[in-house]
């Protein structure tokens, strides 16, 4: 196997590229180094990017916040910008392993897991985040949902590496907020998860949402029409049943010894429901 600390992008994509073998990015490493020591994974190379300029850095752009792929969770909860603007995403992030791992683990290397039970990857849905993807034909801005292909799947190319996430701005008056359920109180992968983001009018009317479902499909879903459900309502109980029904429709999740479908679907639609009203309140909106 060979190691390489990679100073730019471009010089990480080339490596990544020009590989024969099994090539790897390491970032946090808290997914592929356990993989590797397990016997799981065989890497032939290893590109470091935690040297390349501006990949650990939470910087502010366009009323919004960029943030480095490198960046760990406990630099996300650290960060009061990143707080104020999505506490559902940083609460999502902050659920990535034990405190020990949040010291080295990223939202983007969860997302590039290809987990459907990542936790960063709904609540980054629902806000809308942009990821920025530097390969071998250049870079290019592909949202967050176009990233995950299945289970341990992305659609990333070979030699294309993310950098960096994009929070864009929100209105005043917005709000988020992520949950999932977990068979122990710390440490596990969820059953089933839901993000919701939204945005009131100065009455608390629901004038904009996003809803998006973790851990109940082969890869995070973005319903629709659960957002729809919720907009143009003050969150009444009809509006939070119409999206928990919804919800509940776009499950396509699978029995294992963890859950059934029975049970992540209904436990989908009871926890978009809760995120609703957290999301809601923290927007501003009173019931």
């Amino acid at each position: 196997m060979r190691y390489m600390i990679a100073q730019s992008a471009k010089a990480a994509s080339a490596a990544l590229a020009e590989e024969p073998g099994n090539a790897r990015v390491l970032a946090g490493g808290t997914d592929l180094l356990v993989q590797m020591k397990a016997g799981n994974l065989r890497v032939d190379l290893v590109v470091d990017i935690k040297k390349i300029p501006g990949i650990r850095s939470i910087t502010a752009e366009a009323g919004g916040l960029r943030i480095g792929a490198a960046v760990a969770g406990s630099e996300l909860g650290e960060h009061a910008g990143v707080c104020a603007m999505g506490p559902g995403v940083v609460e999502a992030a902050r659920l990535i392993g034990s405190t020990q791992v949040q010291g080295r683990c990223t939202m983007v290397g969860n997302l590039c897991n290809g987990s459907p039970a990542g936790d960063s990857v709904p609540a980054l849905v629902a806000a809308a985040a942009v990821v920025r993807v530097e390969g071998p034909e250049g870079s290019r801005d592909c949202p967050v949902l176009d990233i995950p292909a299945g289970p341990g799947r992305t659609t990333l190319k070979k030699g294309e590496i993310i950098t960096s996430v994009f929070l864009p701005a929100r209105p005043e008056r917005s709000g988020d907020a992520y949950l999932r359920f977990i068979p122990r109180t710390e440490m596990d992968i969820a059953v089933a998860s839901a993000a919701v983001n939204l945005t009131l009018d100065a009455g608390g009317t629901v004038t904009a949402a996003r809803v998006a479902l973790g851990a109940v499909a082969p890869k995070v879903v973005l319903v629709d029409a659960a957002a729809r459900a919720i907009i143009g309502t003050k969150l009444d109980d009809a509006a939070l049943a119409a999206l928990a029904a919804a919800c509940e429709a776009a499950c396509t999740p699978i029995d294992d010894k963890r859950g059934t479908i029975a049970f992540r679907t209904s436990t989908a639609g009871v926890l978009a429901r809760r995120a609703a009203q957290i999301a809601y309140a923290r927007a501003g909106g009173s019931k």
